[in-house]
């Protein structure tokens, strides 16, 4: 295979990696933005084929002569739906000559932390990295990203942040105290771009360079490991002290995990991956899966060249950079599981009432009632909250006692299974809740009202968070509890004479709740695993409506509501959470967003078998832009 005009030095990181098949899609982030080294290089230097960008990875096609496959950061970005032209580079001599406007990939091949930190405060140069033919020749040179930005960053666009492989390789990093300069100065991009406006950095970690081919095996690979080691500790110390959403990518702990386990990856198994290459450029080619080897296969092997990974190892990193940024996509619709089942048990009082209705039973006698239900919901992808589809089943078990001529007052308790499957790789989460309610009820006359209070112990007794990792499945698990608590009340006045077979009432409510998760930590120590904190949604509504029955027969009645509500808690709900293997920094990000608007509907049907004792069924639905809410119900209720 040919080897890259600008050779292996480029890029002292190593592997970098996307995600699995990238397909665009919303996203919290306004854009994408790049610094960084050969690693997340998209293409800022000529490839030498007329027109055509290099690009430190494999080439494609079926003899491996085409264009190079993508990085990390570009398959990310497309993974985030960022516009197409912001993922181009930023400094290109290639698309300046086209005519083609510049990206927002600032990372040239060869860069060191020094240069890094020059494209975002002063100028960015696509300069040929030293020992190459060229060597210091400048190709192309423009303002850097914050000069060509009036000195703003983008407050809603994410920073993907990688380098520090070049210091080591030019010779810049040869002592301990040079690994943890060096170190620092990345943490200088970060805080560079933070003191300028940016909210969400993405900052990788430094591979162990000992255990690329350009160092493995040799005198070299010990120091070259303790060394990265310090650059890590350096730079995490110093990115805790950042005030910004740091979220930082634990590359070395990732590749260990995949060089353990290479089968898991779809990786060949067997092979040395840490001492040949796919390329044979600066490295000792893969006689199997080497471009010269007997079946050729770079996605067999995690390094195409001497430091640089592979399309395998490109996606490997991007998977995993998404596993993160999605994760409180899913986490924060935990709160949102157990208000669903709130109000589950709310409509099925409330269907219980409407059954009632001119019905109640005899001063001081009491009413029990048994329903058991099913009810399924569905959450519709928003930019920042993954789509997903629960089902659950329920059993309510009470009572009620009539005081006098206008108030009763009762209980009730309820047991709730409910299960969400989320996200692109149909993450499992399951909620067992165990509610109960008081509540009194008041009618005269014409008047009516109803008021409730609702208490619950929550328990996720099985969160398994799933996503993508290269060709396999990740997946991470834990289990948390909280407690929820609820206030709702409704105030109605029925047009329709006493005693007549119809009934039609307007009616307003208001209603309070209160959900708390407790955080938890996923349960490994694994690159992917992760920490939550404790999470709180509250839902103040108010709603109006019309409520209607009718009595078809002495023994049937029909009956049905519908409401309109407005959510005043409708803020978008956030997590903060860690890397277990990191220690010191965590990171808030965006999740769900209650929406303002909801409506509601009940339909449903009583028939007294005996004096005593009715059966019931109904159908509730609950709707707004983003999630939808259905449940069917059959009770009993018999007279003492």
């Amino acid at each position: 295979m040919q080897k890259p005009a600008l050779l292996a030095p480029l890029a002292g990181c190593l592997l970098s990696l996307a995600c699995a098949q990238a397909l665009a899609a919303s996203s919290p982030y306004s854009t994408m933005v790049v610094f960084g080294d050969s690693l997340a290089d998209a293409g800022q230097f000529p490839d030498g084929n007329a027109g055509s960008t290099l690009r430190f990875t494999n080439r494609t096609g079926p003899n491996f002569q085409d264009d190079f496959g993508l990085v990390s950061s570009t398959l990310l970005g497309t993974r985030l739906g960022v516009a197409p032209n912001d993922l181009n580079a930023s400094t290109s001599p290639v698309r300046a000559a086209q005519g083609l406007p510049d990206g927002n990939n600032w990372a040239v091949g060869g860069y060191r932390t020094d240069n890094i930190l020059d494209s975002i405060n002063s100028v960015s140069n696509a300069t040929i990295p030293p020992n190459n033919p060229g060597g210091g020749t400048v190709l192309r040179s423009r303002q850097g990203y914050l000069p060509a930005n009036g000195g703003r960053a983008d407050p809603n666009a994410l920073y993907f942040l990688s380098g520090g492989g070049n210091d080591f390789i030019q010779g810049r990093v040869l002592s301990a105290g040079q690994a943890v300069a060096a170190g620092g100065r990345l943490a200088d991009s970060a805080q560079a771009l933070q003191q300028a406006g940016a909210r969400y950095i993405m900052v990788w970690m430094l591979p162990d360079l000992g255990l690329t081919p350009a160092i493995n095996g040799t005198l070299l690979q010990a120091p070259s490991t303790a060394l990265s080691s310090l650059f890590n500790q350096s730079l995490v110390q110093r990115l805790s002290q950042i005030d910004a959403q740091i979220i930082p990518l634990n590359i070395p702990l990732l590749l260990n995990e995949t060089f353990a386990n290479p089968g898991r990856f779809g990786l060949a198994t067997g092979q040395n991956l840490t001492g040949t290459c796919f390329s044979g450029n600066g490295c000792t080619a893969n006689p199997t899966y080497g471009i010269g080897g007997t079946t050729p296969d770079p996605t067999k092997l995690i390094y195409n060249d001497a430091v640089h990974p592979t399309i395998a190892g490109q996606r490997l990193i991007a998977d995993y950079a998404y596993s993160l940024l999605s994760a409180p996509w899913e986490l924060t619709l935990l709160p949102e599981m157990a208000q669903g089942t709130l109000r589950a048990h709310q409509d099925e009082l409330r269907n219980q009432w409407q059954a009632d209705n001119g019905r109640w039973q005899a001063v001081g006698q009491w009413r029990a009632i048994v329903a058991g239900g099913g009810q399924h919901v569905d959450f519709n992808h928003q930019d920042s909250a993954a789509s997903g589809d629960g089902t659950g089943y329920n059993l309510n078990v009470g009572g009620s006692y009539r005081l006098n001529d206008d108030w009763r007052v009762g209980v009730a308790t309820g047991l709730y299974r409910q299960t969400l499957e989320v996200g692109a790789n149909d993450s499992d989460y399951k909620l067992n809740s165990y509610i109960g309610t008081a509540f009194a009820q008041y009618q005269q006359n014409h008047w009516w009202a109803d008021a409730a209070l609702t208490g619950g112990k929550l328990d996720f007794d099985s969160l398994k968070r799933k996503f993508a990792l290269g060709v396999s499945e990740g997946s991470e698990k834990g289990d948390t509890d909280g407690w929820l608590w609820a206030l709702s009340s409704r105030v109605g006045y029925d047009i329709a004479a006493p005693g007549s077979d119809w009934h039609l009432s307007p009616f307003i409510s208001a209603d309070y709740a209160r959900v708390e998760v407790n955080g938890y930590s996923e349960q490994d120590n694994r690159s992917t695993a992760l920490t939550f904190d404790d999470q709180q949604r509250d839902s103040k509504r108010l709603g109006a409506g019309l409520q209607g029955s009718y009595r078809v027969t002495p023994q049937t009645q029909v009956y049905g509501e519908v409401a309109h509500e407005h959510e005043f808690e409708n803020d978008t709900q956030k997590v903060n959470m860690s890397l277990n293997s990191v220690q010191g920094i965590d990171f808030k990000l965006d999740g769900y967003t209650p929406r303002s608007n909801s409506d509601r509907l009940s339909l449903g049907v009583s028939h007294k078998l005996t004096q005593e004792l009715a059966l019931r069924a109904a159908y509730n639905v609950r709707k707004d832009d983003s999630l939808t809410q259905q449940g069917v119900s059959v009770g009993v209720s018999l007279d003492f």
